[in-house]
């Protein structure tokens, strides 16, 4: 296979979950081989660099493989080299990092009881009241 439609290879390679997304992106110039945005048409070879804006991220991607067939993870992986550059890496490193996880409770315990609820509920509550209290403090 020499060409493939761009909406196909990035399905196909999982940088995008569906097609449709895949398409989505090249109609609204999220997709961009050098500087130029591509159509969902445009018939992708080999070794051409691939730049795709998601979710506020600018990953850049070399077509090593044309596949127009969704594969596994394992195989998809090797149809493409990753270019993107180490800083943009760090900023989805830097966006992750800090970011609160849920709230976890001990497997068997259950719902908290009503009183639970309510220690917890002040516990929260306690620790507002602090910045609450910050431009008092001079």
């Amino acid at each position: 296979m020499d060409k493939v439609r761009i909406d196909k290879w990035l399905w196909s390679v999982r940088i995008f979950k569906t097609r449709t997304k895949a398409t989505d992106a090249c109609k609204t110039g999220k997709i961009k081989i050098g500087e130029k945005n591509v159509k969902p048409s445009y018939m992708l070879t080999r070794e051409e660099i691939v730049l795709v804006s998601k979710g506020g991220f600018n990953l850049q991607f070399k077509a090593i493989d044309l596949i127009n067939k969704r594969v596994g993870a394992p195989i998809a992986v090797k149809c493409y080299e990753n270019l993107t550059p180490e800083e943009e890496m760090n900023k989805y490193k830097d966006w992750y990092i800090g970011k609160a996880s849920s709230e976890i409770r001990a497997r068997g315990t259950g719902r908290p009881t009503k009183k639970e609820r309510r220690d917890i509920d002040a516990f929260k509550d306690e620790d507002d009241t602090v910045w609450d209290d910050w431009e008092d403090w001079d």
